[in-house]
């Protein structure tokens, strides 16, 4: 897996939605039940529990999102005896509501900064190309295609699926219908860390491509636990979302220097 670090290619304005998007992610995670436990790597039953309650009330679960049924028992936050305590429900969960505030919450600090980092550097030249509003609108449709396509596949699990994966995914996929030629700065890991400057339709077709395996359960031991089904759909919906604009686009500037040892031949 190759890590992205930088792209050259300059952006004209500042990317307020990408910073903005940023900002508000990191801000609910720091604010998440259970977080000093998870940093620290020995979370109490009772931090658990109250992580548990918070995700069943703000995360989307696909079966909801299919169904429109909230359960009629869930995590309450307390601790009875060695587990979490169930009950009614005292909320009332809008499950499309559920969708916007997922792409809002993530698993882990790993989770979190990953997302993040894509974010960062994929999104800016996106919203460049969008403009402002029109990349949060398109920023939120990608989460919600990817959400409900992954409940459409997945539409008895009970599973609670956040994260800006999805999203996120859409912005990849934008950027590689705006920017195929877009030169991108990555890491390859090789006994040692590798900075190579590749294509961004080499770094993104990879990334895709290995979404699109993993989705079917090959290759990964997680599947379970990882909605790559979900950064597919993502990824399609940002495509498909972004290729009217492709005809208007311009190109990004050609590279100088040095590529993989040699210089860089015009049109590469």
């Amino acid at each position: 897996m190759v890590i992205p670090v930088h792209d050259v290619n300059p952006t004209r304005r500042t990317p307020v939605v990408t910073y903005a998007l940023i900002g508000v992610n990191v801000f609910v995670f720091l604010f998440m039940p259970g977080l000093s436990g998870s940093v620290a790597g020995d979370s109490t039953l009772a931090q658990t529990c109250h992580l548990q309650a918070f995700l069943e009330q703000y995360a989307a679960v696909p079966r909801e999102l299919m169904h429109h049924q909230l359960p009629r028992l869930v995590p309450t936050g307390d601790v009875r005896g060695g587990g979490c305590l169930l009950g009614p429900p005292d909320y009332d969960k809008s499950p499309p509501l559920s969708v916007l505030t997922a792409m809002f919450l993530h698993g882990g600090w790993l989770h979190l900064l990953g997302n993040m980092l894509f974010l960062l550097i994929f999104g800016s030249n996106v919203e460049d190309r969008m403009g402002h509003v029109r990349f949060a609108l398109f920023y939120a449709a990608c989460g919600y295609a990817a959400s409900y396509g992954f409940a459409l596949v997945n539409a008895d699990s009970t599973d609670p699926l956040i994260g800006a994966s999805g999203a996120i995914a859409g912005v990849l996929g934008a950027y590689l219908v705006l920017y195929p030629k877009a030169r991108v700065w990555v890491l390859v890991p090789f006994l040692i860390f590798l900075p190579l400057r590749l294509p961004a339709w080499m770094v993104l077709g990879f990334w895709f491509g290995l979404q699109a395996v993993y989705s079917s359960g090959e290759g990964v031991s997680d599947a379970g636990t990882v909605a790559y089904a979900a950064h597919v759909v993502g990824f399609l919906a940002g495509m498909l979302l972004a290729w009217p604009l492709k005809r208007g686009t311009p190109p990004p500037p050609e590279p100088r220097g040095l590529l993989f040892g040699r210089r860089a031949r015009p049109g590469w």
